[in-house]
């Protein structure tokens, strides 16, 4: 194979596993179920090592003064240093119903992705006011 098929090859490998994983989910959804969502702008204020995990990272996240600061238990660890997140803007889901992991409750969940590369990476809510809705 040539170096200009190989680029192919691994342009479409990457686009592939996401798209599969997007049409195994389910499709049409009503405008009212995604309307049921709460996705906020925010802040990470502080960033801890969770004691006994890999992946996960406790998060206080400023969601603005009329929500304040939510804990988020976000397995983004491969991704992100605990040092480098304060002043970290994000995305989050609040109105997702708490999960207890590692014996921290999480109040939110926040969004992120995938690189081209394979890099997690937190969707950043570019200039939106904290605790500014998105949707």
């Amino acid at each position: 194979m040539s170096e200009s098929e190989n680029d192919k090859a691994a342009v479409i490998e990457t686009v592939a596993k996401p798209l599969a994983e997007v049409i195994s989910k389910p499709q049409n959804l009503p405008y009212e179920d995604f309307a049921k969502l709460d996705i906020r702008a925010g802040i990470i204020m502080v960033a801890e090592v969770i004691q006994g995990s890999k992946k996960l990272l406790k998060l206080e996240v400023f969601f603005g003064l009329e929500i304040g600061n939510r804990i988020v238990v976000a397995g983004i660890a491969e991704g992100y240093q605990p040092a480098d997140l304060p002043g970290q803007q994000v995305v989050a889901v609040l109105n997702i119903a708490p999960r207890t992991m590692m014996g921290i409750t999480s109040e939110a969940m926040l969004l992120a992705g995938r690189s081209p590369s394979g890099r997690l990476l937190l969707v950043n809510p570019h200039g939106i006011m904290l605790g500014g809705e998105i949707g």
